[in-house]
């Protein structure tokens, strides 16, 4: 009961916020990144394993989100995990813009391997990237309901049980909808040498 008490309490404080940001209340959008700006940040940076770059996504998300407040529909979902799956989206965005940018830059091989070595080498760094992309645009491609469950679970750090009571779903569903995308994503990697992040399994 306190669950589902504090659930409603959160749906009327998004949708509050969300009527002030629609009227353009611009302390709305300060409260909005106050509230899940490290949220945002955090997935960003799990995506694209890039701070600077999940910097930038953070930027793209909350401009999104002043421009086109109307974007987010309160009666579906939190506004947690709609910024989550928003920020996600357009950090796979850019593990694939990076992708396209180092086929081009292909040719230029030899100026990346005179890079001094400070950490992870430059190709560690690619293929690092690359198994990322492989992960998130998988992830991307799951139905909404499951994604939504694997972002509060994944990158909201819920419980799958919690994440029912944010969703306003039965827990059995939640864990339903958890376990079938952990399959799925698993079936979508079969054919990379790596497995899904450890993390996703952690979050069953």
């Amino acid at each position: 009961m306190e669950s589902t008490d504090r659930t409603s309490a959160q749906s009327s404080a998004d949708a509050e916020l969300h009527r002030r940001l629609v009227y353009g209340d611009e302390s709305a959008l300060a409260e909005a990144y106050t509230a899940y700006g490290g949220l945002v940040r955090r997935v960003a940076v799990r995506v694209t394993r890039s701070p600077a770059a999940a910097e930038d996504v953070a930027q793209e998300v909350y401009a999104h989100l002043w421009s086109r407040p109307y974007a987010f529909d309160p009666s579906r979902g939190s506004l947690r995990t709609w910024l989550s799956m928003l920020a996600h989206r357009r950090a796979v965005d850019w593990l694939r813009g990076e992708a396209r940018h180092r086929k081009d830059a292909r040719a230029d091989d030899s100026a990346l391997h005179a890079i001094p070595d400070a950490g992870p080498g430059p190709d560690e760094m690619v293929v690092d990237r690359e198994r990322s992309l492989l992960l998130h645009s998988a992830l991307a491609e799951l139905p909404q309901p499951q994604r939504e469950v694997v972002h509060l679970a994944y990158f909201a750090g819920r419980t799958y049980r919690q994440a029912a009571a944010e969703l306003g779903i039965p827990e059995g569903t939640a864990k339903t909808r958890l376990r079938t995308a952990l399959r799925t994503l698993a079936a979508s990697l079969a054919d990379s040498a790596d497995p899904p992040d450890p993390a996703l399994e952690r979050g069953a």
